[in-house]
């Protein structure tokens, strides 16, 4: 008997074991191929605009990714480092042969996990309640609860040309029967798509006719925790180049041949955000061309990944299409590109903390919800292994709100307005996003993931002392003041800076664009006892201390007007006056509070006013 099931073994099943297993839950992680953990099928990168801070919330509040990315890194830059601090993220190019390796290892490693090889086929539910799997080979696991987290495994079907067949990602075996299983139990699916490009060996190509896009330069890191930091001696490098008239002539001759343009039947939406090149063409066809990047898949494999030409057409076409490319005119392909189809689930039918609404104890996570990408689905992995064990141990769930992280804006888009394509965390979907930094994810994060039990004393200890020295140095600021003396004068002459008409503070002074912390610094004539870490939230909270405060004091406000909590038994047909539809998807989503109904598409401002009149009636 087992605590917690995890069922598959991607990036958001390996957070959720291991997440269980670290707060003393018997968990059984059930996954296809153990050396394909956390496998990277598709881009092999962590992290990006949006998706990079979501990999911080991770490490924040105590799961693993952001450890392993930094452990197994090839590469890495801060993305928008020019703009402010809200859109700005870490991505790196992860080693795809070690970054499973070193997961296993993680996952062999944690206590009360234990690893199987198998595939599931069927749930064990009693009185509408899970009570653990059935396997292919007829084998029953009992359990308190069950993860869901087959990633595009369910059904699966990889599409090239006019020729397809069930099978999941490089060559995997599919998850049959999973799927009808769950319809029959009231969960509606639906079909989603993505795809990958081609890889070519690295020594077919002639580098130097394409453009170096190297990284920063800068030491960065994923984790707080920087034990897990693989500093490099020399990053690997990625290279740009863009697409041909001659590779559009290709692509749009060839386009009937292509299993989304052709004659098979894709019934997959694909990504919005990261469509197929043919899909480009088709939908972009003012531009005269697009951008790819040459990407290295692993220190130890001969090949690159083409991000941005994913396709679907036959291979004969695709050796047009690669050799079309500059500097890939004689490339050799090591991998041809696929499409692949699913089935993932409607989220809607699920609660904030990723339990469903149709059987108690059942979780999903990851892109059997909807979602694109390793991030979204360890996000949501780690947040349900965090509720699931939180249920069996009788508390209440943990659920984050869209002003604290961005986790919380993505778990509340997937239950609350659904997707019918693969949904993709952007930093525009983020009504707080300059409350929630890439910079400041431990300082909103690190208490929750120390009373949930994630974090250890020595690590919340650590962060305690970094948010007090922070503090400190911002109140020494706030009281020590500078004039317009000589000394000072000449100093910001020598500077280049502009220089200041009276008596001011170090802070205010700070805040000034033109102002770094070195010349800070210089004029208090010591080096402060911060790392590079701690002033740079110094230096973001003076420059940006107005536009902060106002964002706190609107997510407040919106907290008080909308925190206003639903019964989950309210019955919406003794509401007075809703609107049919608003009625309708209330009744089927069931949000938990005003400020999620108030998100409901096709509920309006009058419905909310009609269910608030009706709550201070329920009360009384």
């Amino acid at each position: 008997m087992y605590d917690v099931i995890v069922i598959g073994g991607g990036h958001a099943g390996n957070e959720a074991a291991i997440s269980s297993a670290k707060l003393n839950q018997k968990t059984l992680l059930v996954t296809g191929n153990l050396n394909m953990v956390s496998f990277m099928p598709c881009n092999p990168s962590i992290g990006g605009p949006a998706k990079g801070t979501l990999v911080r919330e991770i490490d924040a509040l105590g799961g693993t990714m952001g450890k392993i990315a930094d452990k197994t890194t090839l590469q890495m830059k801060m993305l928008n480092k020019s703009k402010g601090p809200a859109v700005r993220a870490l991505r790196a190019q992860s080693d795809k042969l070690e970054y499973p390796k070193e997961m296993l290892k993680q996952l062999q490693a944690t206590e009360h996990l234990t690893l199987k090889e198998a595939y599931v086929s069927a749930l064990l539910i009693e009185d509408n309640r899970v009570v653990g799997v059935k396997l292919e080979t007829g084998e029953t696991y009992l359990s308190k609860t069950v993860i869901i987290t087959t990633g595009t495994f369910m059904n699966a079907k990889v599409m090239v040309g006019d020729h397809s067949r069930l099978e999941g990602p490089d060559n995997q075996k599919a998850s049959i029967g999973l799927s009808d299983y769950l319809r029959s139990v009231g969960h509606d699916t639906f079909r989603l798509k993505t795809g990958t490009p081609p890889r070519i060996k690295r020594d077919s190509i002639d580098f130097s006719k394409m453009e170096l896009s190297p990284g920063d330069g800068f030491v960065h890191r994923f984790s707080f925790e920087s034990e897990h930091l693989r500093v490099l001696e020399k990053e690997w490098p990625c290279y740009l180049i863009h697409t041909q008239p001659k590779t559009h002539e290709i692509i749009l001759s060839n386009l009937n041949k292509s299993a989304m343009y052709g004659g098979q039947v894709v019934d997959g939406v694909g990504p919005r955000y990261c469509p197929s090149i043919e899909d480009k063409l088709v939908r972009f066809s003012d531009k005269s061309r697009h951008q790819l990047f040459i990407e290295p898949e692993s220190q130890y494999l001969d090949e690159v990944y083409l991000q941005g030409f994913s396709t679907s057409m036959p291979f004969d076409v695709q050796e047009e299409m690669v050799h079309s490319l500059p500097g890939l005119e004689k490339a050799e392909i090591v991998k041809y590109a696929y499409a692949i189809e699913y089935d993932a689930i409607d989220a809607r039918s699920l609660w904030p903390s990723l339990e469903s609404k149709k059987v108690d104890g059942l979780f999903f996570a990851g892109q059997v919800n909807g979602t694109s990408g390793y991030e979204e689905a360890a996000a949501q992995g780690l947040m349900a292994g965090i509720n699931a064990s939180l249920k069996n141990k009788g508390e209440p769930p943990f659920i984050l709100r869209r002003d604290e992280a961005y986790i919380g804006v993505l778990i509340d888009d997937l239950v609350t307005k659904g997707t019918k394509e693969p949904y993709r965390m952007l930093t525009s979907r983020a009504e707080f996003r300059l409350l929630l930094r890439h910079d400041n994810a431990d300082l909103r994060l690190t208490e929750h993931g120390y009373h949930i039990g994630l974090i250890s004393d020595k690590r919340y200890q650590r962060f305690l002392k970094k948010k007090d020295r922070i503090a400190q140095t911002i109140n020494m600021l706030k009281e020590k003041y500078i004039t317009p003396s000589k000394e000072v004068r000449d100093f910001f002459e020598k500077e280049g800076l502009m220089g200041i008409k009276g008596k001011m503070s170090l802070f205010d002074l700070l805040r000034r664009q033109d102002v770094h912390f070195s010349h800070i610094e210089t004029l208090i004539g010591e080096k402060l006892a911060l790392d590079d870490e701690e002033k740079e939230q110094v230096d973001i909270n003076s420059k940006y201390e107005g536009y902060i405060k106002k964002a706190v004091n609107e997510a407040k406000k919106l907290q008080r007007e909308y925190g206003i909590k639903i019964p989950k038994d309210i019955d919406y047909q003794h509401v007075h006056n809703l609107a049919l539809e608003a009625r309708d998807k209330l009744e089927k989503i069931r949000p938990l509070t005003i400020s999620q109904a108030s998100r409901i598409s096709g509920v309006n401002p009058s419905d909310i006013q009609m269910l608030l009149i009706h709550l201070k009636k329920y009360e009384t």
